[in-house]
This record gives structure tokens, sequence and C-alpha cells, in this order.
């Protein structure tokens, strides 16, 4: 038998499955990625989150990001405060070092067991993004059925953000797989609609890159700051309220975005190995 152990948490009710594989002995494939995403007959999850040991001694973990379809992701704002909290557990610390592949995320525990991330600085030029091609990403000339003109933003990940006047009204799940394969994006965006409440205050909701329609992200809150700031419609200090809660961002002046919000420990599991299709 092959069972295999998890836990799973959650930011602001963006969910995941986290796996520890510091040994090396897991190695996952894509198809075994999809059966533990099932919310029907796996476990389901928005990212499946992997750790490894990190590739320098600066890091304390290595955080691979898998999408329920398998694919790779770069950033995972509110999956980086979960796994920062797991390893300020496990190594009775208030500060550690998280490694992505979009880089070193150092990480800090508040009082009120909240999680600050510093998510570095964004990439805010075309090729940064990437785009396909050179335009102006604080007007970016697409759109569809009346939401337009999006900013773009690179925070680990590619996210195009949307200002509507109400979040509600948008039917997000009709255009937000097809924004997100716009011929603008060679390696596609998420799909973020806001709505300015306030200097300090925003509303979104958000279609994540091959996962849909999620509760809560962390990326993508920090890409909304940094476009509505940019578009002169906030301050550097933002509240974003999403559909799963609120997280504070911060632009600071130095370039670096910190986010700061809760994570929950949802529950342990034994994955068994026929779900996997192993024996």
């Amino acid at each position: 038998m092959y069972d295999l152990s998890f836990i799973k948490m959650h930011g602001l009710g963006n969910d995941f499955v986290v796996i520890d594989d510091r040994d090396g002995a897991i190695a996952l494939e894509v198809d075994e990625v999809r059966a533990m995403a099932n919310r029907r007959t796996g476990v389901g999850f928005d990212q499946l989150l992997i750790l490894e040991k990190p590739t320098t001694h600066k890091a304390d973990v290595f955080m691979r990001i898998c999408n329920p379809d398998g694919s790779e992701a770069q950033a995972c704002g509110n999956g980086t405060r979960c796994v920062a909290s797991l390893m300020m557990d496990e190594l009775d610390r208030d500060k550690v070092i998280v490694e992505t592949v979009a880089g070193l995320l150092a990480s800090s525990r508040h009082g009120d067991g909240r999680i600050t991330v510093d998510m570095g600085k964004p990439g805010l030029s075309w090729s940064d993004i990437p785009l396909s091609h050179e335009v102006d990403t604080l007007h970016m000339g697409i759109g569809l059925d009346g939401i337009v003109d999006p900013v773009g933003v690179n925070i680990g990940n590619p996210h195009a953000v949307f200002f509507v006047e109400d979040v509600s009204v948008v039917d997000l799940e009709h255009i937000g797989p097809k924004l997100e394969q716009d011929d603008l994006f060679p390696e596609f965006a998420n799909i973020e609609i806001v709505q300015v409440i306030g200097h300090d205050k925003v509303r979104m909701r958000v279609w994540e890159r091959a996962a849909g329609i999620t509760e809560a992200c962390g990326s993508g809150a920090c890409a909304v700051a940094v476009a509505a700031h940019r578009r002169g419609l906030t301050g550097r200090s933002v509240e974003v309220i999403l559909d799963g809660g609120s997280i504070e961002i911060m632009w600071r002046e130095d370039g670096h975005v910190l986010m700061t919000g809760p994570v929950t420990a949802s529950f342990e599991g034994v994955l068994d190995s026929a779900l996997l299709g192993r024996t």
C-alpha cells in the first residue's frame, strides 16, 4: 500500500492540500494531482502545495504549486501564508523564508496569528507580465461584454485587473475563461474584477487561470492593490475584500508588496493508494 498524508488548509476560503515531500519520495504524476483535486471523489483544492527541500540555504522550505489540472503555478499568496504558518510551528519561530519558483518570500507572524508575506516587487512592463506584444500595461486595450481596459501586473504570475462600478453584476464565470486565454497573454492570466469603495478599500472577485473562480487569491489581491494605486484610485495601503474575507496589502515605497491575512488548518488526512492508482 502507498498512503499519502496531507493537511487541508485555506486562506480566506482559498483552499489547499499540503503534502510534505522533503524526502523526495512522492513524485506525483499529473493524473494523480487531478484525482486529488476532484471535489467529489478526491479531496479537492484550488492548489496543491508540495513541500520540498529548499535549493538555497537562505530558505526554510521550497513550495511547489500545482493547479487542479496538474499544471504548475509560479506564485500563490494565500498558499504561501499557509505554508509559512506550518513552518513557523515546526521550527518554533515567527519568521521563515518560503522559496518558490518566483523567488524567496520572507514571512512573519503577528500576535493575532495573521501572517505577512513579502511578495517582492511587481513586474509592470509588458515583457514582465508577459504579454505577446508591447502595449501600455496601464491600459491594455482588451475586454469582453463591457468589461474593458485592464491593468497588467505580474506578482509571480500574470494578472489582468479590470475596474468596474459593481462587481456583483459581472458574469465572471462567462468572461473569466475567455479573458484568461486572450491572445495578449501567452502564459494565460489571472483575471481580477475590482470595485473601488474608497481610497483605502476595494472589492475584488477573481478568476484564477487553470483553477476558475476562487473565494480568494493572495497574489491577485496584491496585483489589484498595485493596479489601483497606479491608476490613482487608492493609496499604497489597501484593504481588499474578497468573497472569502478581507486581506491587507501594502505597496511600500521601496517597491515591495506586503500581504497580511489569516490562515486556517481545516483537517489532516491520508490519501488511500487506490485514489492515486498506486499499490
